[in-house]
């Protein structure tokens, strides 16, 4: 069993390549909570992965919610793994992780960062990669996946995160900011270059933008994942002033509808 979230594809890749090689079973954390499936039942052998981005170097509020409404039927010690992928480093996740799941009895064996493309616009000095150094994050992440795959299927314990500079700092203090006033969704508005496409509605992964009257309005169940920002065509979308002249990523191997 395999639980993944992704905004703008990145996460969806790797999950993808991960449930393929180790042929376990994918589950979309936002269809989860929404339909309110939060039992799944495990075989003897199974292994148990979370798939997941870094927002702020801390797992996705999203994901930590999930954690904690999860029920894990069966679970005798199975072989449990994340594997996170960032821009650049991950803080204190594997700390934050493990402890969300040592409170519900389960032990994490092993977890990995995959170094993926830039999406975060909304602040000073953030923006996404340059096409070269995107492209080499892209083609670089082959392999990662390809090793982690490997490691996961010898059930390794161990983890290879690549945690950066002052990761207390940044997961401890800048991180619980980033989740209380990061994540509001009021600032997003489309200009007239909208066409009314929707592809910011088939795009997030929480159902919270709906294109009434061929503008998009958002709702209040927000992520803060900028996936409606990234896939736009005309980059109609915008955040207040804050993506004024940034760049748009979204992964190319992954649809509009996550």
């Amino acid at each position: 069993m395999i639980f993944y979230f992704s905004g703008t594809g990145n996460s969806k890749w790797i999950a993808n390549h991960l449930s393929k090689e180790q042929k376990e079973e994918l589950v979309f954390i936002p269809d989860a909570l929404k339909n309110g499936a939060l039992e799944f039942s495990l075989q003897a052998d199974e292994k148990i992965g979370f798939v997941f981005p870094i927002y702020s170097w801390g797992p996705p509020e999203i994901v930590l919610n999930f954690v904690r409404q999860l029920s894990l039927r069966g679970y005798k010690g199975q072989y449990l793994f994340f594997v996170c992928s960032c821009g650049d480093d991950t803080g204190l996740t594997q700390q934050v992780l493990a402890k969300a799941l040592k409170n519900k009895g389960w032990e994490c064996h092993a977890g990995f960062s995959v170094t993926m493309p830039n999406n975060y616009v909304l602040l000073p000095g953030f923006d996404v990669d340059n096409k070269e150094l995107e492209e080499k994050k892209l083609a670089d992440a082959v392999s990662t996946v390809s090793k982690i795959n490997a490691s996961i299927s010898r059930r390794e314990e161990l983890f290879l995160c690549h945690e950066g500079s002052m990761p207390f700092i940044k997961t401890r203090i800048i991180n619980p900011l980033f989740n209380r006033f990061q994540m509001s969704p009021k600032h997003f508005y489309a200009t007239d270059a909208c066409i009314g496409c929707k592809r910011c509605e088939k795009s997030c992964p929480m159902e919270n933008v709906t294109v009434v009257d061929g503008r998009p309005v958002w709702g209040m169940d927000c992520t803060s994942c900028l996936a409606c920002y990234h896939v736009c065509p005309q980059h109609a979308v915008q955040y207040g002033k804050r993506t004024k002249d940034k760049g748009q990523y979204f992964n190319p191997n992954q649809s509009t509808r996550l």
